[in-house]
């Protein structure tokens, strides 16, 4: 039978448990030969670049993926740790057929993942993945996981360039064009990829940097920190300001500094979705905002619909994930998009995929020259009450063959009407249900809610 769906690949690469099924050795082998052989159609010796996170499974994956991929002749270098982004930018400048990171971006240590850039520096559409994973699964039922544990454990790793990762900052920094140095910020790493790069990265733009959370043990990446706990640097903000330390902005890193957030002086939060709207305002004051469109997912809170309206700008809605951002955004035409989590997509720059060190650049830009604090050049965006629960499930059906879920959701679309909005879908990167309620109540949202979880849990729940 012909594979139609494709079982590997997520909205953000393969991820799972690190040393189980599909990122195990020997079938992260069978991934270098599979990616390898799909490469050898456009160029007989492929060029691949690697670049992983901090997690402690990173080397070993990174290893034995190059020997896959050696096998079947491609030439293999290596950025060591380096923020995603960063292979996406060298992927397309250095003449890679391909880039590959080793990460799973804000999941636990435990986790790991193996995210696919073309030499253009874009992530691979689905289409192309679902290729991959053909060859992939051909690879397996024809032996191409031969490579047995032993010889692979004895696999020797593969040196990080310092001079590409270097490349990569000095590329960023030549973004800054802005005089940046009355600004002075704390900045959380998660104990990631960005440990490293984010505070050389401010400190050559003239930035007064406090670091948080940079000293990575292979376990403690997005440990309490970062920008899955977001909070955590609201709270150091506001203690500093207690202590009468002043910051003008905080910002915090993904895993993998594919994203960020930020927070103002006094500490609040600020996700995608101000960040959007104060990106969207400034650069359609300088004539840079195509068509005065900005495009957002199903998760962009209706409070960022209503500010942009304000100002003239249209909000466009993709599904769930950067790419799909990305793909509405060059159907458009539009030259911003981002996610709610911190994704941020700049068309108007070089920039090909979400970076959360460019992200946050330009917010300091924005900042700077528009002579405003974060919480002012956000002030009017009125945030509607959102839940989001997350269920664990079993199995991913359909939820619309789902009569109970179905129901349910119908019941809640039904009730709010105008005065809210639904989004029920499943994780693209794990096995969970994701329910969405916005309503002006907020009483209203969580009873919706639960009615909503409840029958998925009965139905498919894990």
């Amino acid at each position: 039978m012909t594979q139609t769906k494709r079982q590997l690949f997520g909205t953000d690469g393969i991820r799972g448990v690190a040393g189980d099924f599909p990122l195990n050795r020997e079938t992260v082998y069978a991934i270098g030969r599979a990616l390898a052989h799909d490469l050898i159609h456009s160029r007989p010796v492929p060029r691949v670049l690697l670049g992983q996170d901090t997690r402690e499974s990173s080397g070993w994956i990174a290893d034995a993926l190059a020997a896959g991929l050696r096998s079947c002749g491609a030439e293999v270098a290596s950025a060591g740790v380096i923020p995603t982004p960063g292979v996406a930018f060298l992927a397309r400048t250095r003449g890679f057929d391909a880039g590959v990171v080793l990460s799973a971006s804000h999941n636990p240590w435990t986790d790991n993942g193996i995210k696919v850039f073309s030499g253009d520096g874009y992530k691979l559409p689905d289409a192309e993945e679902l290729e991959i994973e053909r060859e992939i699964f051909a690879q397996i039922a024809a032996g191409g996981t031969a490579a047995n544990s032993a010889t692979l454990a004895g696999v020797p790793s593969l040196p990080g360039d310092a001079a590409l990762r270097q490349a990569y900052i000095g590329w960023l920094r030549a973004q800054a064009t802005t005089d940046l140095s009355s600004l002075r910020i704390l900045v959380d790493c998660a104990n990631g990829a960005a440990s490293a790069e984010a505070p050389e990265l401010f400190r050559a733009c003239g930035v007064d940097a406090t670091i948080l959370h940079a000293s990575p043990d292979g376990r403690n990446i997005n440990d309490g920190c970062g920008a899955l706990h977001p909070k955590t640097l609201g709270a150091a903000m506001h203690e500093a300001e207690m202590r009468g330390e002043h910051y003008d902005l905080g910002v915090t890193f993904d895993g993998d500094a594919d994203r960020a957030l930020f927070c103002d002086a006094a500490g609040n939060v600020v996700n995608g979705d101000g960040v959007l709207l104060l990106c969207a305002r400034d650069m359609q004051h300088r004539g840079r905002l195509s068509g005065n469109t900005v495009v957002g997912t199903t998760m962009a809170n209706m409070g960022l619909e209503v500010a942009l309206r304000g100002s003239g700008i249209a909000l466009l809605r993709a599904d769930v994930g950067d790419k799909y951002v990305l793909e509405l955004m060059q159907k458009s035409g539009a030259t911003l998009g981002g996610e709610q989590s911190g994704h941020i997509l700049f068309r108007d720059s070089e920039a090909t995929t979400g970076d959360g060190m460019f992200t946050a650049l330009r917010v300091m830009d924005v900042v700077v020259r528009s002579g405003k604090s974060l919480a002012e050049l956000i002030a009017d965006l009125k945030v509607f009450p959102q839940v989001i629960k997350n269920v664990r499930v079993r199995e991913k059906k359909p939820l619309s063959e789902i009569a109970a879920v179905r129901d349910a959701i119908d019941a809640a679309d039904a009730q709010l009407r105008e005065r809210g909005r639904v989004v029920v879908r499943y994780s693209g990167t794990e096995a969970l249900a994701r329910v969405m309620i916005e309503a002006e109540s907020e009483a209203e949202m969580h009873t919706l809610a639960d009615a909503i979880v409840e029958a998925i849990q009965r139905e498919l729940g894990a």
